[in-house]
């Protein structure tokens, strides 16, 4: 090596220390020790970071920070590090009122978070670490802190670390783009209403290899405000385990949606559905791929309603009107509920005068263990999602209750296609495999029921 290389790279060795830094949250206060509140020290850390210009805040492996709402700033990356764990304060009194708000209405007592940013861009939260939300029940019963809520930000990494035990949700995103998040783990069990990714009127979001365990839905996608779409949205490679929903997309949905796929994902015993789209606030909800999903004790595996409530905290006096639900291809999925009772099936329903357009079902094979009676075959009574039968609730399937069909009912409906589908019913069953109901211009074909082809009245 020449000397004019050696002293290059001494050089560069010293502008690369000189102008970026670790921010160590030790070196600014915190005591590290599971029990501290080291808030003003961890904000004192980030503060310090972002004036620099950006870099590293770390919580140190083998240590545990305890901290209260914290406020994450541009160019900050905070590293929970392998064996670290950033833990919630059990005091709610540690989470002032200033990270905005739930936009959901009659849960006001979501508004408070432990980790909030505003306002800010290219920030992320990473390592291999825990961040531990401490929301169990016994600390906190009425007001319940979110984890995490990110408002109107822009270039958001979150990646590798372990989200667990929110008061209530586990994130909010409201209005933020370019957002990645990657490898991470959530069980949110703790505590009640514990969804896991929430993205309300985001753009360009792309989530994988992840995988959830929750008390409610694992990833929401929403559109609180009119004017800010959630569209371009990339899932994949994902795990999901709930109480509730795998994947909700809509109810809160005054703007639009558009350009989402969710493709190489399995569903695990989850209570209500596995892919539950539903469109209600007047916004417009199209083009949309789900392929390659692989679900077990799943009964929904796919629940689409189309129909008229108001779910934003903000909702006007007025109803919302009805515009338009189209352009879904549902592809390449296994779904066993062998394991389950009879209300088991694909339920996709507009409303009289107000279809759901344009859906494809293709290349499906769909277990059930039947039990569906006479009488469960003869209903032809099942109610409408009129705003009367919901009654100021969301548009769940227990208001229609058992259905005539045991594999598949479709209620008005344009422009429906369905191809290759197999289904198979363990026990014996009286209700038809397929019922379409105010279906216009539609093709059911090879569609078979314990391996004998079913023929379909199109």
């Amino acid at each position: 090596m020449s000397r004019f290389t050696f002293v290059f790279v001494l050089l560069s060795l010293f502008t690369v220390q000189a102008f970026s830094k670790n921010f160590n949250v030790l070196d600014f206060g915190a005591k590290a020790d599971g029990i501290t509140k080291d808030t003003k020290a961890v904000q004192s850390a980030i503060d310090a970071c972002t004036e620099n210009g950006g870099g590293l805040v770390l919580i140190p492996a083998g240590k545990t920070v305890v901290s209260g709402t914290i406020y994450m700033k541009s160019f900050v990356t905070l590293r929970v590090e392998n064996g670290a764990t950033l833990l919630g304060s059990p005091d709610i009194e540690d989470y002032p009122d200033d990270t905005h708000k739930i936009m959901y209405k009659r849960e006001k007592h979501m508004d408070p978070c432990f980790i909030f940013a505003k306002d800010a861009k290219s920030f992320a939260i990473d390592g291999y670490g825990t961040i531990d939300g401490n929301g169990h029940e016994k600390y906190f019963k009425n007001k319940r802190p979110m984890l995490m809520r990110f408002m109107n930000c822009n270039d958001i990494h979150l990646k590798d670390v372990k989200l667990i035990n929110p008061a209530a949700w586990t994130s909010a995103w409201l209005y933020c783009n370019e957002i990645v998040v990657d490898g991470i783990y959530i069980h949110s069990r703790s505590n009640k209403n514990g969804d896991g990714l929430d993205f309300d009127g985001c753009t360009n979001v792309r989530v994988s290899n992840s995988s959830f365990d929750n008390s409610d839905d694992c990833i929401c996608l929403q559109a609180s405000l009119v004017d800010k779409p959630c569209k371009d949205v990339v899932i994949s490679n994902c795990i999901f385990e709930t109480q509730w929903g795998g994947m909700r997309i809509g109810l809160l949905s005054r703007g639009d949606f558009e350009s989402v796929t969710v493709t190489n994902c399995t569903f695990k015993n989850i209570k209500d559905s596995g892919l539950k789209i539903q469109m209600n606030e007047g916004g417009s909800m199209k083009n949309m791929t789900f392929s390659n999903l692989v679900m077990k004790n799943v009964p929904r595996p796919i629940f689409m309603t189309f129909t008229q409530q108001k779910a934003c905290v903000d909702a006007p006096d007025e109803m919302y009107p009805y515009k338009e639900m189209k352009n879904f291809i549902f592809q390449n999925i296994i779904a066993d509920n062998t394991e389950l009772d009879k209300n088991s099936a694909f339920f996709l329903t507009g409303m009289p005068g107000h279809k759901i357009e344009n859906i494809i079902l293709k290349d499906i094979q769909f277990f059930v263990s039947g039990g569906g009676t006479k009488e469960d075959a003869e209903k032809t009574d099942l109610n409408e999602y009129t705003l009367e039968v919901l009654k100021g609730h969301w548009p769940e399937f227990s208001l229609v209750g058992t259905l005539p069909a045991s594999g598949v009912y479709l209620r008005h409906m344009e422009n429906v296609f369905v191809d290759n589908f197999h289904l198979t019913v363990v026990g014996e069953d009286a209700r038809k495999p397929i019922i379409l109901n105010d279906v216009t211009n539609s093709e059911v074909s090879k569609f078979y029921r314990n391996g004998k082809l079913v023929k379909i009245k199109n």
